[in-house]
């Protein structure tokens, strides 16, 4: 679990490929003593599992499901990644929970000044804008922002000059792919909502039932 507050951005040092959609290993810089194999960082909101450290830099496997549903597929020597280690019991939850599991990508259609922020507003598809609300949360490339705008399937979000500072996002441009996590809580409710709608009908179909045979 994380929290979008990314602690680095770290450097792709190495990617190696296997045949067809199969097999791909990132080595990234990152400068923290305190990583450790088997466990998980948040790689531009998605989360892998470290496999090696030598150095100032981690080595992860991205799975064929991530190369697919994310960016990270798209990754060359010298890109730049955002990077979070999972939180600990205990650490302070600034942004919002963030499980590392990317639901699509978007595509960034304008980027313009707004006051003391830039606003990126990004398109995707319609089965990520469904869980979209203003003023709710969501996760770009990892970092947790708050939805201020909405339209269709497209939506904006405005970046700070801190957050912008210490992202990729100060690298980014129009017409880049970044990865999109929706809020949990917006897919839990709907699973929620849609067993407990259900249930109701198959109560309903029961008490046909039970009228149709006379015994109700």
């Amino acid at each position: 679990m994380f929290t979008g507050l990314i602690e680095a951005v770290g450097v792709v040092k190495s990617v190696r490929r296997g045949v067809g959609a199969e097999g791909l290993t990132l080595g990234v810089s990152f400068d923290s003593a305190e990583l450790r194999r088997g466990e998980s960082i948040a790689v531009n909101g998605c989360c892998l599992t470290v496999i090696g450290v030598s150095g100032r830099a981690f080595s992860a496997q991205v799975s064929k499901e991530s190369r697919e549903r994310t960016t990270l597929g798209l990754l060359r020597e010298g890109d730049k990644v955002n990077l979070e280690r999972a939180v600990k019991v205990g650490d302070q939850l600034g942004g919002h929970l963030v499980s590392g599991h990317i639901d699509g990508k978007g595509t960034i259609r304008k980027l313009a000044p707004d006051s003391d922020s830039v606003r990126f507003e990004i398109t995707t598809s319609k089965e990520i804008a469904r869980y979209l609300i203003k003023k709710g949360s969501v996760a770009v490339d990892g970092v947790s922002l708050t939805v201020n705008e909405l339209k269709g399937e497209s939506f904006s979000v405005n970046i700070i000059p801190y957050t912008l500072d210490n992202t990729i996002f100060k690298y980014r441009k129009v017409g880049d792919e970044v990865n999109i996590e929706n809020d949990l809580l917006g897919k839990y409710v709907e699973k929620f909502l849609t067993a407990r709608e259900g249930s109701r009908d198959r109560g309903r179909i029961g008490l046909d039932f039970l009228a149709e045979h006379g015994f109700a």
